[in-house]
């Protein structure tokens, strides 16, 4: 039970904790009462704040997506194609922007900003003092890792993992996830765990930070990313329980989905968990109330819904991404339908730290929706990647070039995408494609 409430913001520079889970569906929350997810933490902060039931990435794949988040600008111009792509170093970010304000900025996880290079130092601070960082400690994703490190660590997980004898085992045991339908449990202890080590990792970072100086830190998990690896404690805790049918897909029996679920469920549920840890520790340093919470992710996951995994697509159980702020001047309890983008969590940081954002960026503080004095934020969301891009006017969506085809849906009659109004709807078509960046 955290002891210090959330309330107004003090006159000091706000602190920012920013919870970034991996490949996290945008309908998987508890305010979604048809998925039975255990999330009493993430309830916890929707209570004191307000979610966003409509919110786009700027692109569902980890290094654009990251990339945008980080310049605060669409996916067109964040620098960042691909996972192929390092991030330019000549493009500013937000974490600069409020390190020069005075924040000392912390991040740990999975930043994925140079995926290309597949080299984050064993300490997992390569490049992250260039990004903006005062201290941070990168590591690789899942499926990185094991790529990068497997005869000698290039990572701070994985050197751990060799130190204690365990990376042999996890990357065996990692490679034979070829498919979704392994839900088995992982050999590794809870200790050694990806985001059980994130999360030690998080809270020895808020050790070393300053007090009486401002903070930001970004916690980005590894979790709920395929594969469906989880601990013998997770999977004790995630059998048992029904989950919906996944939309249009026949890959798999009914049983297998239901097994794949659970194990994603036990991955959201797991991070609750250490969400709730890291909201301890907050409070321990008596700085509950100055700090602002934001959960989010940098994109959504199929979960089989029209025969697809993972991420990529522009449906949008991929492009969607959950958003709840929680703290300082927020609602309480509110829930909003205002659009929002994932690049708009860099704004609202600047914008209450006093920083202000930088000319080059698109994103736009969610401020005056959050303190209610907009019940609008804005007009269009645009998601893109490589071939394909999108524009979302919050009810009618247009995809243009998704496997050399177009398409629209109204997503207020239609929420799982599946009748493409395209002739049927032309003068919306139109004007939606004209809208399209």
């Amino acid at each position: 039970m955290l002891s210090a409430p959330f309330v107004q913001a003090s006159r000091r520079q706000p602190n920012f904790l920013f919870l970034l889970p991996d490949q996290w569906r945008p309908d998987w929350l508890p305010s979604n009462p048809s998925v039975p997810l255990r999330l009493p933490n993430i309830a916890g902060l929707a209570r004191r704040g307000t979610e966003f039931s409509r919110v786009l990435c700027a692109s569902p794949l980890c290094a654009p997506s990251r990339a945008c988040l980080a310049s605060g600008r669409e996916y067109k111009n964040c620098g960042v194609a691909s996972n192929k792509d390092n991030y330019p170093l000549t493009l500013p970010t937000y974490y600069q922007k409020l390190r020069a304000a005075g924040y000392y900025v912390m991040g740990c996880g999975k930043i994925d900003l140079h995926k290309q290079t597949l080299d984050w130092g064993l300490d997992g601070k390569r490049l992250t003092g260039d990004w903006g960082f005062s201290d941070a400690i990168d590591n690789a994703g899942k499926m990185d890792a094991v790529r990068a490190g497997e005869a000698r660590p290039t990572d701070p997980y994985m050197a751990m993992l060799h130190r204690r004898s365990l990376a042999a085992v996890h990357i065996k045991d990692m490679r034979g996830r070829k498919r979704y339908a392994a839900t088995y449990p992982t050999p590794l202890p809870d200790d050694a765990y990806c985001d059980n080590w994130i999360a030690e990792n998080a809270k020895a970072l808020l050790g070393r930070a300053p007090h009486g100086k401002p903070w930001h830190l970004v916690v980005n998990f590894t979790g709920p990313h395929n594969p469906m690896d989880i601990t013998g404690a997770m999977e004790s805790k995630a059998r048992g329980r029904e989950y919906p049918q996944p939309n249009r897909n026949t890959e798999y029996d009914a049983k297998t989905h239901i097994a794949i679920r659970q194990n994603y469920a036990a991955m959201c549920e797991n991070i609750d968990r250490l969400v709730g840890e890291l909201l301890a520790e907050v409070d321990r340093r008596g700085e509950l109330e100055n700090t602002m919470v934001v959960f989010s992710s940098d994109h959504g996951e199929m979960l089989g819904d029209h025969n697809r995994w993972a991420k990529h697509v522009p449906y949008q159980a991929s492009a969607g991404i959950p958003l709840i702020v929680a703290g300082l001047d927020a609602g309480k309890g509110a829930r909003t339908d205002a659009l929002a983008s994932l690049i708009d969590v860099g704004a609202t940081f600047l914008d209450y730290a006093g920083a202000g954002v930088t000319p080059s960026m698109e994103a736009k503080s969610l401020r005056n929706v959050l303190n209610g004095r907009a019940r609008r934020h804005r007009e269009l969301l645009y998601s893109a990647l490589e071939e394909w891009r999108l524009v979302w006017d919050g009810q009618y969506k247009y995809v243009e070039g998704f496997h050399n085809e177009n398409a629209l849906y109204n997503l207020r009659s239609d929420p799982a995408e599946n009748e493409n109004r395209l002739t049927s709807e032309k003068t919306l078509t139109d004007r939606l494609r004209r809208a399209l960046i």
